[in-house]
């Protein structure tokens, strides 16, 4: 069956200020509602996906730091920060928020690491009965998907955060997956039997974030600016900017009040433009690329951010619940075509007054991609 463990963080409850502008709350209501769908389907409908609702770990200094300068890190957790920075994040300091904070990380790290590593223990399996000639059987074992009901903090910079980000969690899971688990040096044309057993071992060779959060994912374009190995795509409102417009690897710019047809044909293009680029045309003869390049990318993440939504407060776009819906569904088939484990993260959603659309949207990133992965089990 295919795999999706869930993780979540709202047992870290945080007590803000009354009428604090942030939604806190949220992330309860989307884990409740989307765990009683899960646990409304019949015995044999739950059966078709390897799925369970996970508590969010905190994230350590050793992973944070990763990523993040260490003296950030201290002053964050020892609450040294400046009530300036404190102000420009966005939230007031508290032990509370610290835990909260080290969960979102901890719960992106935890998830792309079950993802990856059920990958592996499936991509081993699947070496062994071709290497036995054990009959014919499908290659599914990229559907090897994980997510967290949080996490998405594209705001945060090596050493400051804005806009309700203090540590990027998908740029840290990102860089403890590049350390654990990297792959070999550029491999020299041979023959030997050491070399083809270790092109048969996963390892990270790229990682593409996709984030279409309203708001540029700014913290992770300059993060990764000078990593080749994270390629970064943002589709954002083109005047949703909050501070400095950043370069990621592909920004693809919205107009204000773009609707569904035109927001999902430009996500199609340019998905379609990913998967089309020869990212591995690096002079390499072709018989070792032959062996290199089974993919593009390793591991995608998603930033699945709500905002875009029409109800949304923040988010200037008017893009319907439907819309969204057709979105998770364009990224889960680029997915699936790219034969890639996924890594979903939840991103901004701001509901005014009335919070059901925004709810109702974040609950179905997950519940679609658990119904998506549930009928390719079915079909099988």
């Amino acid at each position: 069956a295919p795999f999706f463990p869930i993780y979540y963080n709202d047992v870290y409850e945080v007590n803000l200020p009354p009428g604090h502008r942030f939604p806190i709350g949220k992330y309860r209501e989307v884990r409740i509602s989307l765990q009683s769908k899960i646990e409304a389907l019949s015995q044999d409908e739950q059966s078709r996906v390897d799925c369970d609702f996970r508590i969010s770990p905190l994230a350590t200094v050793e992973q944070l730091i990763t990523t993040h300068d260490e003296h950030y890190v201290q002053r964050y957790l020892n609450g040294k920060m400046t009530e300036l920075e404190n102000r420009n994040i966005g939230f007031p300091w508290s032990l509370q928020h610290v835990n909260r904070t080290l969960s979102s990380v901890g719960g992106t790290v935890a998830a792309a690491l079950s993802a990856w590593e059920k990958y592996c223990k499936r991509h081993e399996l699947i070496q062994k009965k071709k290497h036995n000639r054990q009959g014919s059987f499908e290659d599914t074992t990229h559907l090897c998907w994980s997510a967290h009901v949080a996490g998405g903090t594209h705001h945060a910079f090596k050493d400051y955060g804005e806009g309700f980000c203090i540590f990027s969690d998908i740029a840290v899971a990102a860089n403890v997956l590049l350390q654990k688990y990297p792959a070999p040096a550029l491999i020299q044309q041979s023959n030997n039997h050491t070399q083809k057993n270790q092109l048969s071992t996963p390892a990270i060779r790229r990682i593409l974030i996709i984030d279409l959060d309203v708001h540029q994912g700014n913290g992770n374009a300059v993060l990764f600016q000078e990593e080749e190995r994270v390629k970064t795509f943002s589709m954002q409102c083109k005047a949703n900017y909050f501070s400095k417009k950043e370069q990621s690897d592909l920004d693809i710019e919205l107009p204000v009040g773009c609707r569904d047809e035109t927001y999902l044909s430009t996500l199609r293009f340019w998905l379609k433009n990913i998967e089309n680029y020869p990212f591995d045309e690096d002079g390499r003869s072709d018989e070792v690329k032959s062996n290199t390049q089974k993919k593009p990318f390793d591991i995608i993440f998603f930033q699945a951010g709500v905002d875009i939504h029409k109800d949304d407060r923040l988010g200037r776009l008017s893009i319907s619940t439907g819309g969204i819906s057709r979105r998770n569904q364009i990224v889960f088939e680029f997915v699936h075509r790219m034969k890639s484990p996924l890594v979903i993260c939840m991103g901004g959603g701001y509901p005014r007054d009335e919070w059901d659309p925004i709810l109702k949207a974040h609950t179905n990133v997950y519940w679609e991609a658990h119904q998506f992965l549930s009928s390719l089990s079915k079909g099988r």
